[in-house]
């Protein structure tokens, strides 16, 4: 998934899709820890919202969906 740094006053923001966040367990207002490894910044949830196996797959069928053209061109 690509995504564009948007300009947040002083700073640079990136949005996340909820179907993402529901992904980690990860709601509005959440916090993440920020880390670096191998040149790559990595977010984590600090205290994952429990997440289901139904709501799971279901939150990954919509990324699926939405994302289907990027993730073919990936696999190829």
């Amino acid at each position: 998934m690509i995504k564009q740094l948007k300009k947040a006053g002083n700073s640079s923001a990136v949005t996340l899709d909820k179907a993402l966040m529901e992904l980690v367990g990860l709601e509005e207002g959440g916090t993440v820890q920020v880390t670096v490894q191998h040149g790559s910044i990595v977010l984590t949830p600090v205290q994952p919202k429990p997440v289901d196996q139904s709501r799971f797959e279901a939150a990954l069928a919509r990324v699926v969906r939405g994302r289907r053209d990027v993730l073919r061109r990936l696999a190829e």
